[in-house]
């Protein structure tokens, strides 16, 4: 086998024609400032490369697929293995995903409930066993000898026309008796039968009495008793030895049925455990979970189904038990409680036996969850609900439980979102990946991701039509005493992130958040500083977006906007009488469709089609703004509706878009495009990169000032029209935090950013900081989310909340000046920002 992946003159997107190879069985990064290629290298060469040929493997049906898949531009790629790409997409989540589901864990857990588990009665609660005619034959041969016995199967009760229709069918098949009540009445006895129409019947099956040879005789009475009575058996046993004793009745269930009640269970199977199955779906909510009735309370909350109580599975499907728990309750355990669980079930020798494989898997996955970080997520926590870093984690644990080998793995940013304590053990399990026989290859901004690489490809030197390029690959140490590397000198210290000036004491006034008890904060009061820049840390899970996403956020969106979203649980938050509006900037998308785009969302594209509707040849022929719109008919090409391309189902495959035919993916029909301002159409104009357009619309305020925010928070490289489905969580905020900038500064906003700094580079880092630090001395204040360590030494302010994750987390670990937090003992955050700070 080839020992490199060798790559020849690559084309995709902004790569200059590159020549590269990248060592097989290797931890490989490849890292440069954002819109410098890394991506395009990754996903859009290396791993669309192996998917088509992935496609070319398989059967000529599935071939006929690979007309719609556009090859990568690039000459040849050999020793290419088979790929998997995991991102921070959660694309193909469905509000049916789960932790569980997405990690196997609870197909898992499914099997063993279904192998192992302890029916008990839906209704009453009782136990509930199951006998074979085996079992019972050898329980019944087991009293002691010369006890008398009748076997009964009793019959279910009908009208009386069906009742004397059974009574006929037995003494026809040669049953002489049936037991009333507690009389032996002959079947041919039709009058005594009739005058006791209302009773249940008891069919006489035989009369024993235990001795040798009695064996196959009481096995065949079982049998018939089974074929008549259908679920239950009935044995009234005697003693010859105590005659004054009662007879003993005894019952056995043929079938899952509760003695007690009569309540049945259904076929014990790893359906009954599935909510997205017919046979264990709660039939109220059909496996959602969810109510549909919305709740009273203004936010547009969906309750818990009242069937099922939230856990999506019928009454059935809880009856059963494993360790004194059903299924619904293990799953809502954090991944940490229910390896702990798991570890300390005591089973039987039979359920051992049967289970040890079944456990081993289980366990096994819990603990990649567990290493990648994400012990504190349930596994019932609906996938859609999780960030692009914890997604991708959750994937990424699959993948190692998965066991494969050979295969290229391509992550893109695994540690976004995570604690630095986090990422060692992040980086032992892509190591880990490593040593069984794959190729790791990992986009990442990370210092210690990258310091811990085999080997570092640095893409730039600039972003957009200024990268493409190879500026320096080779190991970690070789990288840097690159002097071309700007990633290098970072990573050395030759350059570096600085606070712009001392540390800001504030106005003197705090926003005040009281008693917090969202998710697991454990009732606690923090001060955030008016006029100062406050970083929100903590290990991952700790509670931070509980905090200041569902608490802070969400109630200032209620007060100055009257949002109808839900406020997180405190008794109080004062200090409003501060702020005059409130900015939140987070990484969901800013659109869910490629009709969005960096120009539509900044209002960019208003001014755009404004001033190419103010052109000489569009008011000749009387094109209106409305014209240069590819969201409208009149303009845009029809073929593609405006989108440019054309989706290709590919049933078992994802959605496959190609160019569309017509238009050639410029989405605007030949007449509007004949329209040019300096010799570019309006799809030419949205084609330009933020700073080529701010060179050709330079005299147009209301366009480059837009621009010229964009370029600010390190967005020159993107194209005016990039789908939004096509940013990154990272790039979103920044579009985000760019329109906001637009806007007039009262000196009065409170701006809540949930880390801003996601899939920036440290010198993207630098320039984004400038921009915080600067709206933050104008008067404003800014609250953030954050992991990156130079974003937190650079704060005026820091609250660190933990010390865990889960459970064990929610509490104020430690709060006050990045100085402070060092010196704090217990505190994880402290540990590495003086590790920071020294190195600074």
């Amino acid at each position: 086998m080839a020992r490199s992946i060798v790559v020849n003159g690559a084309r995709v997107h902004n790569l200059k024609n590159i020549a590269l190879e990248i060592p097989r069985d290797k931890l490989v990064v490849i890292t440069g400032v954002s819109g410098s290629g890394k991506s395009s290298l990754a996903f859009d060469t290396l791993y669309a490369e192996g998917q088509r040929r992935y496609l070319e493997s398989l059967t000529a049906d599935a071939r006929q697929f690979l007309r719609q898949i556009e090859k990568p531009d690039v000459d040849a790629i050999d020793g290419l293995s088979p790929a998997i790409a995991i991102g921070q997409s959660g694309a193909f989540y469905t509000a049916r995903s789960t932790v569980g589901t997405v990690t196997e864990i609870y197909d898992y857990l499914r099997l063993l409930f279904a192998r192992i588990g302890q029916p008990s009665c839906p209704q009453c609660g009782a136990g509930i066993v199951a006998y074979t005619i085996d079992q019972i034959a050898d329980r019944v041969a087991a009293l002691p000898e010369q006890t008398r016995l009748l076997v009964l199967a009793p019959i279910a009760e009908g009208s009386q026309e069906e009742r004397r229709q059974r009574l006929a069918e037995l003494a026809r098949d040669g049953f002489a008796r049936v037991k009333i009540g507690r009389e032996l009445l002959d079947l041919s006895d039709e009058s005594a039968l009739a005058a006791r129409p209302s009773e249940p019947i008891d069919l006489v099956v035989d009369r024993l009495a235990l001795r040798e040879g009695v064996e196959k005789r009481l096995w065949d009475s079982l049998e018939t008793a089974a074929r008549y009575g259908g679920q239950v058996v009935k044995i009234e046993a005697q003693s010859t030895q105590s005659l004054i004793d009662a007879p003993r009745e005894m019952l056995f269930n043929l079938k899952l049925a509760c003695l007690r009640c009569g309540a049945t269970l259904p076929e014990i199977t790893p359906a009954l455990f599935s909510f997205n199955s017919p046979q264990g779906a709660c039939p109220a909510c059909g496996g959602t979970g969810v109510s549909p009735q919305q709740s009273g309370d203004g936010a547009g909350t969906a309750q818990p189904c009242e069937s099922c109580a939230g856990s999506r599975l019928k009454k059935e499907s809880l009856a059963v038990q494993v360790g004194k728990r059903n299924i619904a309750q293990v799953a809502g355990m954090s991944a940490r409680a229910a390896l702990e669980f798991f570890r300390t079930l005591e089973l039987e020798a039979r359920e051992s036996v049967i289970g040890r494989k079944v456990l081993g898997e289980i366990l096994s996955r819990l603990g990649f969850l567990n290493q990648v970080g994400l012990d504190y997520l349930s596994l019932d926590r609906p996938s859609l609900t999780l960030s692009g870093g914890e997604a991708q984690r959750v994937r990424l644990a699959a993948q190692i439980g998965a066991k494969l080998a050979g295969v290229l793995f391509i992550l893109d940013e695994p540690s976004l979102g995570l604690h630095p304590r986090d990422n060692a053990q992040l980086l032992a399990l892509l190591k880990q990946l490593r040593d069984a026989g794959n190729s790791v290859i990992v986009v990442e901004h990370e210092r210690e991701t990258i310091l811990a690489a085999d080997h570092v490809i640095d893409m730039g030197p600039g972003a957009g039509v200024q990268g493409g390029m190879v500026v320096a690959q080779g190991t970690p140490a070789e990288l840097l005493r690159e002097e071309g590397s700007l990633t290098g000198r970072y990573l050395s210290g030759a350059m570096t992130i600085t606070a712009p000036g001392p540390r800001r004491r504030g106005t003197g006034s705090f926003l005040v958040i009281k008693g917090a008890r969202e998710h697991n904060l454990k009732n606690i009061t923090v001060e955030i500083p008016v006029g100062a820049m406050t970083c929100v840390t903590g290990v991952s899970g700790s509670g931070k977006s509980s905090l200041i996403i569902d608490i802070l956020y969400n109630s200032a969106a209620r007060r100055f906007y009257r949002a109808q979203v839900k406020a997180g649980a405190c008794d109080d938050i004062t200090g409003w009488e501060h702020f005059d509006r409130v900015i939140g900037i987070d990484q969901t998308p800013i659109g869910r469709t490629p009709r969005s785009n960096p120009a539509t969302y900044t209002g960019i594209f208003d001014h755009l089609r404004g001033l190419f509707a103010q052109l000489p040849e569009a008011r000749l022929r009387g094109y209106k703004a409305q014209r240069f719109s590819f969201n409208a008919k009149g303009g845009r090409c029809e073929a593609c509706a405006g989108d440019g391309v054309i989706r290709v189902d590919m049933y078992f495959l994802p959605e496959v878009s190609v160019t569309c035919d017509v238009c050639k993916g410029k989405r605007y029909n030949r007449e509007t495009l004949s329209v040019k301002y300096k010799g570019l159409s309006i799809a030419d104009a949205l084609n330009l990169t933020v700073n080529q357009a701010a060179e050709l619309f330079s005299a147009i305020p209301g366009i480059f000032d837009r621009l010229r925010l964009l370029r600010e928070v390190g967005l020159g490289y993107l194209t005016l029209g990039q789908p939004a489905t096509a940013l990154s969580g990272g790039e979103a905020q920044r579009v985000k935090l760019a329109r906001e900038l637009a806007r007039r500064s009262t000196g009065r906003s409170l701006y809540v950013l949930d880390e801003p700094t996601s899939g920036l580079h440290f010198d993207d880092v630098k320039r984004l900081l400038e921009v915080l630090h600067r709206l933050t001395d104008e008067g404003n204040t800014m609250v953030i989310v954050e992991h990156d360590l130079d974003v937190i030494r650079t704060a005026d302010y820091v609250i660190d909340l933990g010390p865990e994750g889960g459970e064990k987390g929610g509490y104020v670990v430690a709060q006050g000046f990045p100085e402070q937090i060092i010196q704090t003992p217990g505190s994880f955050t402290g540990e590495y920002l003086k590790q920071a700070i020294e190195r600074s």
